[in-house]
């Protein structure tokens, strides 16, 4: 399997006051970091390169991936993003070098925990052709991307504001669904994001790339699927993972 990314590098203000003194990444479900979950996951479909980009605490998290590189059968390799917070699409573009010798890697947020099959994820996107293959699921949220019925990727909702994105003004019947923090990317995206600056969300990329190019989301109803967001999630995950 292709290499992947976790982006590590977010403030963790939601789970504020722990990620005062921690990073998110090291934040423990089951007495392991959400990296080692990470990790263990990406590990288990046969990931053997991974990206760690840092920022908050990066030392920290730096010093935990040197572990868990010796732990597990895989190579970590860290994007220090310690002197600005790039965001998503930001952290991506910095890493891009890192990543771009496969046709396709994996980007995954520390933040969750997740026992989806990557394989059949992998398998979905290669079958379909697609710059990118979000995994999604029918679930409340604040956000949701907008899909049409064959699920390709048309745009984005932010309930809280009533804030929508469009791929076009004529698109109609669209369906909401929020995503899981876990992705497929082409490799030719990466040069794609040459076209933004240093500090952006990979949603407002994908957005504009959609009306060109193939992006579609995976539906996942099935797997086990948590975000460790708040200390409320975190105490919930602590007492029902036992992994």
């Amino acid at each position: 399997m292709a290499k992947a990314i976790i982006f590590a590098a977010g403030l963790g203000t939601r789970l504020k006051p722990i990620t005062d003194t921690i990073p998110k990444a090291l934040v423990e479900v089951a007495n392991k970091s959400l990296l080692e979950h990470a990790v263990a996951h990406l590990c288990l479909y046969g990931v053997t390169d991974i990206v760690v980009n840092v920022h908050h605490h990066a030392q920290k998290v730096i010093d935990k991936a040197k572990k868990l590189a010796e732990k597990y059968p895989c190579n970590i390799t860290i994007s220090d993003e310690s002197d600005k917070v790039l965001e998503t699409g930001g952290g991506l573009k910095k890493a891009a070098h890192l990543l771009q010798n496969e046709p396709y890697f994996i980007a995954y947020n520390v933040d969750i925990l997740s026992d989806l099959n990557l394989a059949l994820l992998v398998n979905f996107h290669l079958e379909n052709k697609n710059l990118s293959s979000l995994v999604v699921r029918s679930r409340k949220t604040n956000r949701y991307f907008l899909f049409n019925e064959k699920m390709d990727l048309c745009g984005w909702k932010n309930m809280a504001n009533n804030e929508i994105k469009l791929s076009s003004t004529k698109i109609q019947r669209l369906i909401p669904y929020a995503f899981s923090g876990i992705q497929v990317i082409s490799s030719e995206m990466l040069p794609l994001l040459l076209h933004w600056g240093e500090v952006f969300s990979i949603t407002d990329a994908y957005i504009k790339l959609c009306a060109f190019y193939k992006i579609q989301g995976f539906v996942d109803k099935d797997s086990f699927w948590m975000d460790i967001g708040t200390p409320e999630k975190l105490q919930e995950a602590n007492r029902i993972r036992l992994v």
